[in-house]
């Protein structure tokens, strides 16, 4: 890894499209193979070198809280952010802004993929980018946005969650990056 990162983690939705699950359990502590899925994330980024996981909180903190603690036993370390209302994404990762002193990369906590974190990193540094976001392409972009970028991935446009008419691209802004 070219230099510190830290790991933004997305724990606070209500995970309302997979009810009854989530009325009581936030979704991203539902388990695969007996394991929260967002504790699959953090082993892989831990696994990488990023030990330093700001997790952003809403929706029953005290059940991540009291899973993780201080992320010792993962062999992180866990800050917790919970903030006042719901601010959405990007108003989360801003409520985050006194941890984020150092590159960071923003996960969701809610789902298990197969990301090359460390690849992704590595091609965020060699391009000398300021941001960078992974795609993917999907056959019913509906649920998300979708991005249509030029021969060099370099986002073009962006549509956040259109409907079938205003749909341009198969490639959304969730998944694993297609260098």
């Amino acid at each position: 890894m070219p230099k510190k990162i830290k790991a933004v983690m997305m724990a606070g939705g209500f995970g309302t499209r997979i009810q009854p699950l989530t009325h009581s359990m936030p979704k991203p502590m539902l388990p695969i193979c007996n394991v929260p899925m967002m504790e699959h994330t953090m082993r892989k980024l831990v696994d990488i070198g990023i030990t330093e996981i700001i997790v952003l909180l809403y929706f029953k903190p005290e059940i991540i809280k009291n899973h993780f603690g201080d992320g010792s036993r993962i062999g992180a370390k866990i800050e917790y952010v919970l903030p006042e209302e719901d601010f959405g994404t990007a108003g989360a990762v801003r409520a985050a802004k006194e941890f984020l002193d150092t590159t960071f990369i923003i996960v969701s906590g809610d789902l298990v993929s197969d990301f090359d974190f460390e690849k992704i990193i590595q091609h965020h540094f060699s391009i000398d980018s300021k941001l960078t976001i992974t795609l993917t392409s999907v056959e019913n972009p509906l649920q998300f946005g979708v991005v249509i970028t030029d021969e060099n991935g370099k986002i073009e446009k962006f549509l956040e969650k259109p409907s079938w008419g205003e749909v341009f691209s198969d490639t959304i802004n969730t998944g694993r990056r297609q260098f």
